[in-house]
């Protein structure tokens, strides 16, 4: 294990440095860091040796991605491709956006290799029961159901709709709003005999075994993901919902891709644990008085995000999570995170809606 261990975080000093090579080129870079280098007393591209040195860069700040120029994000390299834009939640004032080419089928695709054929059959359709519009999900979902060799069929869900309803106090109306959801489901269940797998959140996956057997609706595996992703649910979804179904848990966003589940073992007693796609994003747990210095392993810290990868380098950014620090795993030598959850500090109630 220590000689995984090793030879990845090796892999994870390259990689990084081919990154910021890439990067900071002024014939492959992005503007906003080729702008951002002429402003330093340092040159990254010879000075970044190591996936430690990134700390120079001190941490990455939200607001930068508020607002355009979007292409400012975009690597002169890729600079004549198609562009893809995703946002985040964006339910109070402007979201953050993140530009992409191919990210969102790599990361997925790698995904892909996580899922047991067993209980996601190649060939089977999908479907996608969780937000659409901007968001990276409604493209990603749909391409991992093409690379396995389906087809996804998909529903409507605007979660900002549900969270003003919310915060408006319309709880009558939210939850018209979430039956109007489970009903789009239902009728592709209904109408589809060839769906096997299904992507949704805990809420809604809830919602819809409270409607519908998903052992008689032919459903074998379900990949699910969103902010309530608690260990209560985990063994509620395995013990009661799922009906022998495979039960994937993730945890990923816009701005890092997606976060695996460690496989279930009885010693973990139902935790959460994911593990980043090393050396393509890196989540660590840090003080969160101190957050350049990571925590000792099983204390719980701020979640701390970098993404490497040739569409968006983005060093050292502080998610408003929190979680416990997970030691390296046989499949992924690397650190995880234990039970992912809001991070407690941040005093503005976070209204959850649809997730």
């Amino acid at each position: 294990m220590l000689a995984r261990t090793k030879a990845a975080h090796e892999a994870l000093d390259a990689w990084t440095r081919e990154i910021v090579e890439w990067h900071f080129d002024p014939e492959t870079g992005c503007p906003f860091w080729l702008d951002y280098a002429r402003k330093l007393d340092w040159n990254p591209r010879h000075e970044v040796k190591t996936y430690a040195d990134l700390d120079r860069f001190g941490f990455f700040q939200d607001e930068w991605l508020r607002g355009g120029p979007v292409r400012r994000w975009v690597p002169k390299a890729y600079a004549d491709r198609p562009i893809y834009t995703f946002e985040t939640g964006g339910s109070t004032g402007v979201p953050k956006s993140r530009i992409n080419v191919e990210d969102f089928r790599i990361d997925y695709e790698a995904f892909s290799n996580e899922l047991p054929d067993e209980f996601f059959p190649r060939g089977s359709d999908w479907i996608m029961v969780g937000p659409s519009g901007p968001r990276r999900l409604r493209l990603a979902v749909e391409h991992l159901a093409q690379h396995r060799g389906g087809i996804c069929f998909m529903t409507d869900l605007d979660p900002r709709w549900v969270i003003k309803l919310i915060k408006r106090g319309k709880m009558d109306e939210a939850e018209a709003y979430k039956q109007h959801v489970v009903e789009q489901a239902l009728t592709l269940l209904r109408a589809h005999e060839g769906i096997r797998s299904m992507f949704t959140t805990p809420k809604l996956l809830e919602a819809i075994c409270e409607k519908i057997s998903l052992k008689k609706a032919g459903i074998t595996g379900v990949f699910c993901g969103g902010t309530e992703m608690t260990p209560q649910f985990h063994r509620f979804a395995v013990e009661e919902l799922l009906e022998g179904a495979y039960f994937a848990p993730t945890y990923g966003n816009t701005l890092m891709g997606l976060a695996v589940h460690k496989p279930r073992l009885a010693e973990d007693d139902f935790a959460v644990i994911y593990y980043p796609p090393a050396p393509r994003a890196m989540i660590e747990v840090v003080d969160p008085d101190e957050p350049a210095r990571i925590v000792g392993y099983g204390e719980t810290g701020r979640v701390r995000l970098t993404t490497l990868t040739r569409e968006f380098f983005m060093p050292r950014f502080l998610e408003r999570d929190e979680a416990e620090r997970e030691p390296p795993y046989e499949r992924y030598p690397w650190d995880g995170v234990r039970n992912v959850r809001p991070f407690n500090r941040l005093q503005k109630a976070v209204v959850e809606g649809v997730y």
